[in-house]
Formats: structure tokens, C-alpha cells, sequence
């Protein structure tokens, strides 16, 4: 088999999931990663099972897991050419102290949205220089502004310097690196107060992530925003 590869972390709902069967319809074969076991096997069983779709579970802020998905997927399809970091997680948050989840919550969201994407990135880029391929993160258009309280927002601030991190170290390489900024999206995890502001689809930001992947390999598409109509930050 000779198809492109393309490993997805957060894949089991969401955007996750949507870019899976998108890039699924597109021809590649899938690495599938999340926390979730259940639901990334039945995406994977939807998506052409064991030859086109593999389901591992893995935390991103696990170094050893990670790794360990990379080298089987090496050793199972032979190559690895598109990832998207895509795993993050979200809590409301308040440093007055007004509301929100308390501090002991906050640690999973700054490993999970910031460590958690370094990692990936450290574990697959070795695998994306063989094949001159294309890495993918997904910020948040809540990391182009200040959010009063919001560490979330600050999370999403990093992934942005991240990218640009990674994209000059790859100068080079051959590899392509996008920074990913969706505004609100309708994933089932609304936060509060915002259930009837304007969202997108999964589907629509998956759209956008196989744009960046189809474009002609001297081209990078180094960051997209997309946001619905009439979201005004």
C-alpha cells in the first residue's frame, strides 16, 4: 500500500473526527489517537477498519504512548505523511476567583493544550521529514485576543507561538507546518453561556484542514482562521 498516512490526535469526536472522514474520503490511510477507546475503534471500524484505520489509545501528554503509536504506525503502513494535533480540552476558568473551575482542574488543560502538542510534534516530525510532510495544530481563534480570565484562551496564545516555533525550525526540511484557528465550533462541549452564539460545524473546519493539505507541496499554508458569520472575536 502506497497511500498517503495521516495521524489524527483527538480523533475520537469533533474536529477530530470530522477531518478523519474527510481525509478518509480523500484516500488517506488513518492513525486514529485519543483518550477514548470506544469510540475511536468504531470510527475506525466506519472508516475501512484494521487495512485503512488504526485506533489507539493514547494521552498526548504521554511521551511513551505517543512514541509508541508513531512506531507502529511506521512499522504497520510504512510511512507517516500529515498529523494533526488536534487534542485539547476546555474549562471555564476565573483568576478572581468568580466562578469557574477550581485550579486543581487547570493543570490538565495547560498539559493537554500545550504540552500535549510539543509532544506530538516531537514524536512525529522525525517521521514527517522522511516524507517531506505536513504538520498540523489546532489554536483557536480565542489565541488572537484577550479573554478576561480565560486560561484557555492563554493556552490557545501558545499553540500559536508553538507553530511558529516549529515552522522555523523546519525551515528546510521540506516539511509544511499550519496553524489551524477555529472560532466557535458546535463539538458538543459548548461553554456556558454561548449556546446560542453563531458556530460551525466540525465538518466545516475539517474542510479547511484538508484545503491546507491539498495544496501543491511548495506551498504552506501557514495559518487559517475561520470563523462563523457573526462571531465577532
Amino acid at each position: 500500500m502506497t497511500d498517503p498516512v495521516f495521524m489524527i490526535t483527538g480523533a475520537s469526536r469533533g474536529i477530530g473526527a470530522a477531518v478523519a472522514r474527510r481525509a478518509a474520503a480523500a484516500g488517506y490511510r488513518l492513525i486514529l489517537t485519543g483518550r477514548s477507546p470506544g469510540p475511536l475503534a468504531a470510527l475506525a471500524d466506519e472508516l475501512g477498519g484494521p487495512s485503512r484505520a488504526l485506533a489507539r489509545a493514547a494521552d498526548v501528554t504521554d511521551w511513551t504512548a505517543l512514541t509508541g503509536v508513531v512506531t507502529e504506525a511506521e512499522e504497520r503502513f510504512g510511512r507517516l505523511d500529515v498529523v494533526l494535533a488536534n487534542a485539547g480540552t476546555s474549562v471555564v476558568t476565573s483568576f478572581l476567583g468568580d466562578g469557574g473551575a477550581p485550579p486543581e482542574e487547570w493543570r490538565d488543560l495547560v498539559l493537554t493544550n500545550v504540552y500535549g502538542p510539543a509532544l506530538t510534534a516531537r514524536a512525529t516530525l522525525p517521521a514527517l521529514r522522511a516524507t517531506r510532510g505536513h504538520l498540523l495544530l489546532t489554536g483557536s481563534a480565542a489565541g488572537r485576543g484577550v479573554r478576561p480570565g480565560n486560561l484557555y484562551s492563554a493556552t490557545k496564545w501558545a499553540v500559536t507561538g508553538l507553530a511558529q516555533a516549529i515552522r522555523a525550525e523546519c525551515v528546510g526540511t521540506g516539511i509544511r507546518v499550519t496553524l489551524l484557528q477555529p472560532g466557535l465550533v458546535d463539538t458538543g462541549s459548548i461553554p456556558p453561556g454561548r449556546a446560542d452564539d453563531p458556530k460551525l460545524d466540525p465538518g466545516d473546519v475539517a474542510a479547511a484542514v484538508l484545503y491546507a493539505v491539498g495544496q501543491p507541496p511548495h506551498v504552506d499554508v501557514n495559518e487559517i482562521i475561520v470563523r462563523p458569520i457573526g462571531q465577532q472575536h
